[in-house]
């Protein structure tokens, strides 16, 4: 593995000892939280439901690839507390689901391709594919946060989002140490082109369900886009 595909993480340990150990509080303190009040139940249009349904299965992957790619140090220690982190999101959209009388699905054919792309390069363009789902479920969550009359929907989505905005500077600190100089404006374009497309894709897929949720796609989309550029001018500042 070349210092470029994540080696490098050893090296780079020194500045992710602050991640590492914000996971950890993190985590510290997810476990001596309540889970949200299951009992209640919850009630979700069946739209919402179908779009749920899709994220809580690109959510639910180990994360082994990433882990082995992330290599030791602070930075690996960082990336295992990270995936337990959404791991932990896939369970709490299941239980979602459950309250609401529904169950999850085995497998979305976006999650496939997303999955099959990421895994194919190395550390450096994995988290650069990695980074649009997170911005894109940025935009999500809020949308699912915010649009619910729903207690239980609204208590779930906004921790979520809560470890998603985490999430995005944490990749972003990596990227802006692996990134070449020369080539990084085109690379950082590229990868806000790509982000706009999956925003798209996803605004089609979940349609019905935004607008349920008060947004039209090209608002979902224009939230994502938001969110891209502010990444994006996190990375140039590498």
């Amino acid at each position: 593995m070349t210092p470029m595909d994540g080696t490098k993480a050893e090296g780079a340990a020194g500045p992710f000892a602050r991640w590492r150990e914000g996971f950890e509080q993190e985590a510290h303190r997810r476990r001596r939280r309540p889970d949200p009040p299951w009992e209640r139940g919850a009630r979700l249009h069946p739209a919402v439901v179908r779009s749920v349904q899709r994220f809580q299965v690109g959510e639910d992957g180990d994360g082994a690839n990433l882990i082995a790619k992330a290599g030791g140090g602070d930075y690996g220690a960082a990336v295992r507390l990270f995936v337990a982190e959404e791991r932990e999101h896939a369970r709490l959209l299941a239980a979602l689901l459950r309250a609401a009388g529904a169950t999850t699905i085995s497998g979305h054919w976006s999650d496939t391709v997303f999955v099959r792309v990421r895994r194919a390069f190395g550390l450096r363009l994995e988290l650069l594919v990695l980074m649009v789902a997170e911005v894109v479920a940025l935009g999500y969550y809020r949308a699912l946060r915010d649009g619910t009359t729903d207690p239980l929907t609204t208590e779930v989505a906004g921790r979520l989002l809560d470890d998603e905005r985490r999430h995005v500077p944490f990749h972003c600190d990596r990227l802006r140490s692996a990134l070449p100089v020369t080539g990084r404006p085109a690379l950082i374009l590229g990868w806000q082109a790509v982000t706009a497309v999956t925003a798209a894709v996803v605004a089609a897929d979940h349609g019905r369900a935004l607008r349920v949720l008060g947004l039209t796609r090209h608002r979902f989309v224009g939230d994502v886009l938001a969110e891209a550029r502010e990444a994006a001018a996190t990375l140039r500042r590498g």
